[in-house]
């Protein structure tokens, strides 16, 4: 994977858009347009201790002027919430990608139906902008605890008008989203992208399951988690070298690979981002485990993230 272009860039605005969460512009001080984002884009921000966290584009995608992200505070997080909330005012200069993207509309749909839940509007609400732009045919599901804790209420309200459908669990009168309305499977040329907390992210996949393969689309913004999985040690074969390296059952497979001298890119290390993913095959009898959440279906077939990921059995990588 080729190496992103990394911009020192400006925060130029800093604002409250929901109680816990901060949005932020960023701005170039020489160059007055950036990389233009696709709709559901994410950068990475290089917080100063070295640590990479990465967050989605929720401005406008036309307006390549700037980048604009939320940030909703995570007091037991890694840390990079608590930095971007206590650190980052106008003025600061940090560190930031050109935008990646594993989550974008398909080129194909002729119809789009976006749900979010939460902090995950954020890569939601630049895809409405686009859509409403655009004049596509489209409806917004956001699911909140209520109006006053939606981020980016009043942006997607102008954007989208009635095509927002805002769903409440809290409040006097709750009305909450019931992901069964999305079944059975839709007109021909549907497609369907979710971001948000697992639980919702999860309700909506079972209520798609019988749409057709690839119309489904997710974004997760924490890493897969399952109580009962045993890793087990592995071999990864090197497609370059013909190498074999052994992966122990403790260790992940990119950090072996660096031990060994194949620096594969990587960002998060926790199979969000897909920083490191690669191309892959297996021998006969052999599988991958993938345990990310980066990936869709279709990707998986032949590439996996290094990070997170394993195999029963042997994996060779293309590097």
């Amino acid at each position: 994977m080729t190496p992103r272009l990394i911009m020192k860039l400006e925060v130029a605005a800093v604002a409250d858009a929901a109680p816990g969460v901060r949005v932020l512009t960023f701005r170039h001080r020489l160059r007055p347009a950036l990389p233009e984002p696709e709709p559901g884009a994410h950068v990475d921000l290089h917080l100063p201790d070295g640590r990479v966290r990465q967050y989605s584009l929720c401005g406008d995608p036309a307006d390549a002027t700037g980048y604009t992200i939320a940030v909703k505070l995570e007091p037991e997080g890694r840390g990079g919430s608590r930095w971007v909330h206590q650190q980052l005012q106008p003025g600061a200069v940090v560190p930031v990608s050109a935008p990646r993207n594993h989550f974008r509309l398909a080129d194909e749909a002729r119809q789009h139906v976006l749900v979010a839940g939460g902090i995950g509007i954020t890569p939601i609400a630049a895809m409405a902008r686009h859509l409403a732009r655009c004049g596509a045919a489209f409806e917004l599901h956001y699911c909140v605890r209520d109006e006053a804790s939606a981020p980016l209420l009043p942006e997607l309200q102008a954007a989208c008008g009635t095509r927002l459908h805002l769903w409440r669990s809290g409040g006097d009168v709750p009305s909450r989203f019931d992901p069964h309305r999305l079944s059975p499977p839709p007109q021909p040329g549907t497609h369907l992208y979710c971001c948000g907390p697992h639980r919702l992210v999860d309700a909506v996949l079972a209520a798609t399951a019988g749409w057709p393969t690839g119309s489904v689309h997710v974004e997760h913004f924490a890493p897969l988690y399952d109580a009962g999985f045993v890793p087990e040690a592995f071999q990864l074969g090197i497609a370059s070298t013909g190498a074999t390296l052994e992966v122990p059952a403790g260790r992940s497979a990119l950090d072996v690979l660096r031990e060994h001298g194949f620096m594969q890119p990587s960002s998060c290390g926790i199979g969000v981002c897909g920083a490191c993913e690669c191309g892959y095959r297996v021998a006969d009898g052999s599988t991958v485990i993938h345990r990310d959440v980066a990936l869709d279906d279709t990707a998986r077939a032949h590439r996996m993230t290094p990070c997170v990921s394993r195999a029963r059995g042997r994996v060779v990588l293309d590097i």
